[in-house]
């Protein structure tokens, strides 16, 4: 196994990502309790106490409050830009100096290589992150309040990829949200709609060689949005472009309530990604 991932949870009440390499493991975001995170790792068979890192999307409530838990918990370094380490570091709560590691456009953890790009999100300074090793490549960015050149060029030619399909526009449109924040949610500094992750997608998948690349809808609103909303609107425009989906191309959506995945991929199984669990 190269890479392997399981999502923990993902959605506006808490988002977590676990990824393994051969010898790494690495916690992306820790929105839940670490109580929640413990349990959801070894509900799929990991152990907490073999986690080596913790990166950090934004400093968002939802992506960071059991960070300071977990990282005092097992002693885990906290990456993260600057900006975003220092916004947060109310809710991280007491981090030695020694934990705190700010990231710059790439870096090194074990045999996993790692490298970050800009996404446009109302916090300070907010990343997404591309995760290697092995010839197989990671993505995840959620949290996109619009699509820009370096999302695409970032995350084209993904392996794994976690992306954002946040809302249906009809029902953000019609809900029961004040209209501040759905203009909040609709703003370039917001989230990315279902539309427009269907949208998205085949530019990110076009070329694609080597195996059935994994496609996890992720940060799915729990009032604006229904999983088999998200996941129909995205296979109609894959399929559309080309994309037989089962076929050519695992598709799913991440839940808040359970765990999604594992989802692995190895080198040297070029013929596809296997689901487990």
């Amino acid at each position: 196994m190269a890479l392997e991932t399981a999502v923990l949870a993902s959605g506006s009440s808490g988002n977590c990502i676990f990824v393994a390499g051969r010898n790494t493991g690495i916690l992306i975001d820790a929105g839940l309790s670490g109580s929640r995170i413990e349990e959801r790792m070894r509900s799929v068979g990991y152990d907490p106490a073999e986690l080596d890192a913790l990166l950090l999307t934004h400093e968002h409530n939802d992506h960071i409050s059991g960070a300071g838990v977990m990282s005092r918990r097992y002693n885990l370094p906290l990456y993260a830009s600057a900006e975003t380490l220092a916004a947060g570091s109310d809710k991280l709560g007491n981090i030695g100096d020694d934990l705190l590691r700010p990231v710059g456009e790439s870096f090194s953890l074990g045999e996993i290589d790692i490298s970050t790009f800009s996404l446009p999100h109302d916090a300070a300074s907010p990343r997404g992150y591309i995760l290697k090793e092995g010839g197989v490549k990671l993505g995840l960015a959620t949290d996109i309040g619009c699509i820009t050149p370096e999302i695409v060029s970032s995350l084209q030619g993904c392996d794994i990829l976690l992306l954002e399909s946040n809302h249906d526009q009809d029902l953000l449109r019609t809900g029961s949200y004040p209209p501040s924040l759905k203009r909040r949610i609709r703003s370039e500094q917001g989230h990315l709609s279902n539309i427009e992750a269907a949208e998205l997608l085949p530019r990110l998948l076009e070329g694609k060689e080597g195996g059935k690349p994994v496609v996890i809808l992720s940060h799915l609103s729990q009032e604006n949005n229904r999983p088999e909303l998200a996941y129909i609107t995205v296979k109609n425009s894959l399929q559309a472009a080309g994309w037989q989906v089962g076929e050519d191309v695992i598709l799913d959506c991440a839940c808040r309530d359970e765990v999604a995945g594992p989802y692995s991929r190895s080198q040297n199984d070029r013929g596809g990604i296997s689901r487990t669990g």
